[in-house]
């Protein structure tokens, strides 16, 4: 004996049948996407070759490309540099209190004069840069960073009164 579906029944199956046809074929707006941690505030933070003297306390440049940028003056304090690149930066007198840059490449960028006190700067490569008055005082560093850093310490921090090499332990 045949079984005998009722319309309600067939309009189930139909709509479920359709729906799946549409998931399958019909790509989603970029719009519904998750965009990853990494980029999320990337597009707020308009990012130009001159941010002398900007506040950028608290911003969060995790993955970025930062290369030969001017933040010399600038506020970054409490700033996250995660893996980004900050070779040939201009960071002189920058204040970068308890910033985050985790694995971040500072080669051949100017620190001179920058207040690092209290920063996280662990796996960090500091080839070729110019720290002459900065304060590392308290900043989390690998002991191969501290001796590295030590062979070019020199000078006071204006706006601290501490020497570089003071501040690093040397």
């Amino acid at each position: 004996m045949a079984k005998n579906l009722s319309l309600f029944s067939r309009f189930k199956i139909f709509f479920a049948i359709a729906m799946l046809i549409a998931t399958t074929f019909i790509s989603a707006p970029e719009a519904w996407a998750k965009r990853p941690p990494e980029i999320r505030n990337q597009d707020d933070l308009n990012i130009r070759q001159d941010m002398h003297g900007e506040d950028l306390s608290g911003y969060e440049f995790v993955k970025f490309d930062l290369r030969g940028i001017d933040f010399s003056e600038s506020n970054l304090t409490g700033a996250v540099f995660n893996n980004s690149k900050l070779n040939g930066a201009n960071l002189h007198g920058a204040n970068l209190q308890d910033a985050l840059a985790y694995a971040s490449d500072f080669e051949d960028s100017d620190l001179s004069d920058a207040n690092l006190t209290n920063s996280l700067l662990m796996e960090s490569s500091f080839e070729n840069t110019l720290i002459s008055g900065t304060d590392f005082t308290d900043a989390v560093l690998s002991r191969i960073q501290q001796k590295q850093l030590c062979s070019m310490a020199s000078g006071t921090n204006s706006s601290t009164g501490v020497e570089t090499s003071y501040s690093l332990g040397c």
